[in-house]
């Protein structure tokens, strides 16, 4: 039985001081709640402030990102040891915005800006080889833009991800890969993805696991929905037999919101 996993994504918001309030109401909250995991993953300079927000309670703290080598001359990057030492269980890995692919377009943001924005499967497989030998559990996102997804590419586009993430990494080391279905249409625009047609995807995911591996793993591997999740479509979503979980955006800034949908879970 896969354990329902609620995660919190906070993406460029609140300082530390806002970061550690909020995790102190989520706590007091659904803190102590055992049947499911919850994950808040807010920016790299409130980890700290968060994680003593967190601590002897049953939430987890993740990270939205991470680099691919312990140390190093990266300026300005973070290695899977320094999110360990900080406390980090999970780390979210390849997140459209991270890969330049917005739901909702940036009219500041041309093709050179985009280029900023640069990963892509040969840098993930690189940062899930970095996370895994550490125990951190990798959310690994994937999903289709608007235009590949009219083209009828949605299938071609998510098995490329998988291929191209999960190139040359063992099964026996996926077992705690966490796998997000975030349809890029969908990220930040209010656009939800129809209950049914995101657990037919999240369905055809588990499919490439096992097609990849061996049943086994895609019958263990957590899969989650994220895009404009909200407690109004939380429930939908949740009690579709594919989907494990959700992974949220902004709604997990409010703690009202954030609440209500971890009681959705089934």
């Amino acid at each position: 039985m896969r354990t329902c996993l609620i995660a919190g994504n906070w993406k460029m918001h609140l300082t530390p001081a806002e970061g550690a309030a909020l995790a102190t109401t989520l706590r007091q909250r659904i803190g102590t709640r055992l049947n499911l995991d919850v994950v808040l993953c807010p920016p790299f300079v409130s980890l700290p402030a968060v994680a003593d927000a967190l601590r002897g309670s049953n939430l987890k703290l993740g990270a939205q990102n991470v680099f691919w080598a312990d140390a190093g001359a990266y300026t300005g990057q973070i290695s899977p040891t320094m999110l360990i030492a900080v406390g980090c269980e999970y780390v979210i890995l390849g997140h459209s915005e991270t890969r330049g692919r917005f739901g909702k377009p940036d009219p500041h943001l041309t093709e050179q800006h985009l280029r900023y924005f640069g990963e892509n499967e040969a840098t993930l497989n690189l940062k899930l080889r970095a996370v895994l030998p550490h125990g951190l559990k990798p959310i690994l996102c994937v999903g289709e833009t608007l235009q590949e997804r009219t083209a009828g590419q949605t299938e071609a586009i998510i098995r490329q991800q998988l291929e191209g993430a999960l190139q040359g990494i063992d099964a026996d080391e996926l077992y705690e890969l966490v796998i997000a279905y975030e349809p890029v249409w969908a990220i930040g625009t209010g656009q939800v993805c129809d209950a049914e047609e995101a657990n037919r995807v999240c369905g055809f995911i588990r499919q490439q696991l096992k097609d990849l591996y061996a049943p086994e793993l895609g019958e263990q591997v957590r899969v989650l929905y994220g895009g404009s999740v909200t407690a109004a479509n939380a429930q939908g979503l949740l009690h579709q037999p594919e989907i494990d979980g959700v992974l949220v955006g902004g709604a997990s800034l409010n703690a009202d919101e954030f609440v209500q949908i971890t009681y959705c879970a089934p």
